[in-house]
């Protein structure tokens, strides 16, 4: 790496501007929105919609009182295949490419987002700027710093803006932790997330693949650099890919990592941030980890987060679990624990005896809770502010950086590392046990110990004690060059 040279500070301040430009341009589309009476329809559009976008289509139809008027996604299949759904019960709705002519019509209230990750702030923020609500899709942002812009967007011009982490809205889970951090099981000792899922290889590619004819690849690429395809899928596979997605403790990841946040009572970052990890059992063309341990120090109550995509063990099927939990979290405390997830769980002693169990629908309400907030004006009625939607992705960001600028070492040389060099001792341990369960040597493969890093609060950045010491490079790492006109500006 070398320090930032003239040329790209220029280069960023003129992108800078036609972005300044073009938020002008989105503004001026009406940043109040109309009055909802008791009787009007909330006019929702929906922008991303292969996979998780459909099932929100449907899930926003069935809520009285909403009408789903406007569609978009940059794939005129995916498209075509969603408005005939519409067509089919005899419903109107709106079909777009380019989100930039959404959003200038002004009869629309609200936008749902589940596009790629690199999409998510910049559609938030110009959502905002045009006087619509939002609904966004966990993780609220590709890196940190345009999360914090997306905040401040929401503040600035008057919107309601709901984070997808459903979780928020499990009455199981509210009561459970509210209990918890009321001292049902004692003092908290530590957090624990979990995300263990089946990620099998996405192959390895000998050049660029043709681009998908239905694809409008430069809508879709947005502010990522526009580079060729090197993967054989498109879609979905740009999660394993830096410039689009933040790796699966970012994407299923997201949720536990907000519920361990949530659990711990914590509503900023943590001191310290240091993870390790790789991608293991395969050769492809995936760039993030499919195993990660990732150690965030918070006070006085440590979250500790693992990724596993390979199975518990070479020639099995089943995933690995940790007291019962293959994606959710586990609360040690003095007295028990509590473990469970999305829909609830139960609460132990330290015998492992069943104390109390906590049901619930998984977060069902939460769609309808964003619609009761847009009705009611009050942002404080969310369940997932886009704030708190903001810290949680912030932690995943904080983890991947340490990844991103580790040094490769063989895994038994990891074992004996100090404690304060790597995520500790009972993590490193679990983490190869579990790769030498798939029959990884530790002796001869390697896997990244990220650089265990110092975090400013409150200033969201990392400590740089001097000129381009460790911290100086992870803050490069907190935003991204982007590409005209696709620029998530800086909302003052």
């Amino acid at each position: 790496m070398k320090p930032i040279s003239r040329r790209e500070f220029m280069q960023k301040t003129l992108t800078a501007g036609a972005a300044a430009s073009l938020s002008s341009a989105l503004s001026g589309c009406g940043t109040s929105s109309r009055i909802l009476g008791a009787n009007d329809s909330v006019r929702v559009a929906v922008a991303g919609i292969r996979s998780k976008g459909s099932d929100h289509i449907e899930q926003f139809r069935k809520l009285p009182g909403v009408r789903v008027a406007a569609l978009c996604d940059p794939d005129r299949d995916i498209l075509g295949r969603e408005t005939a759904k519409f067509a089919s019960r005899n419903e109107k709705v709106d079909a777009f490419a380019d989100i930039r002519r959404l959003l200038e019509r002004k009869d629309i209230d609200a936008l749902v987002i589940a596009a790629p990750n690199h999409w998510h702030s910049l559609m938030t923020v110009w959502a905002c700027q045009a006087g619509k609500d939002v609904y966004v899709e966990k993780p609220v942002s590709h890196n940190l710093h345009e999360g914090r812009q997306a905040v401040k967007a929401a503040r600035l011009y008057g919107r309601i803006v709901q984070a997808g982490t459903q979780s928020r809205s499990d009455e199981a889970l509210q009561e459970a932790f509210a209990d918890i951090r009321n001292g049902a099981l004692g003092r908290i000792r530590i957090v624990r997330g979990f995300c263990f899922k089946r990620r099998e290889s996405i192959g390895r590619m000998d050049g660029p693949q043709p681009i998908p004819a239905s694809v409008d690849y430069d809508l879709w690429t947005g502010p990522a650099p526009l580079e060729p395809l090197m993967r054989r899928e498109l879609h979905y596979d740009w999660h394993w890919f830096w410039e689009t997605g933040n790796g699966d403790i970012g994407n299923q990841g997201c949720h536990e990592l907000d519920m361990c946040r949530w659990a711990a009572g914590q509503d900023g970052l943590p001191k310290r941030v240091s993870s390790l990890g790789g991608r293991f059992g395969y050769e492809d063309d995936g760039q993030t980890p499919n195993t990660q341990v990732a150690f965030f120090g918070y006070e006085p109550t440590p979250v500790i987060f693992e990724v596993r995509g390979l199975p518990r063990k070479a020639g099995d099927t089943a995933m690995d679990q940790f007291k019962g939990v293959r994606i959710g979290i586990v609360i040690e405390c003095e007295n028990g624990y509590f473990a469970g997830g999305a829909g609830g769980g139960w609460t132990y002693d330290g015998d492992g005896n069943r104390i109390r169990q906590y049901a619930g629908t998984g977060g069902d309400r939460h769609a309808a809770n964003f619609i009761e907030a847009v009705r009611s004006r009050k942002p404080d009625h969310l369940n997932a502010d886009v704030l708190g939607g903001h810290v949680s992705a912030a932690l995943h960001h904080l983890a991947n950086i340490s990844h991103r600028l580790g040094r490769r070492m063989p895994l038994d040389e990891i074992e004996r590392l100090p404690e304060t060099e790597t995520v500790g001792p009972e993590a490193v341990r679990r983490f190869t046990d579990h790769l030498a369960e798939n029959g990884i040597d530790r002796g001869r493969v390697q896997a990244v110990c990220g650089a265990a890093l110092e975090v400013d609060a409150g200033a969201e950045c990392f400590v740089s004690r001097s000129a381009y010491d460790t911290g100086f490079w992870a803050n490069r790492l907190l935003t991204r060059n982007y590409r005209t006109p696709f620029v998530v500006p800086e909302i003052s």
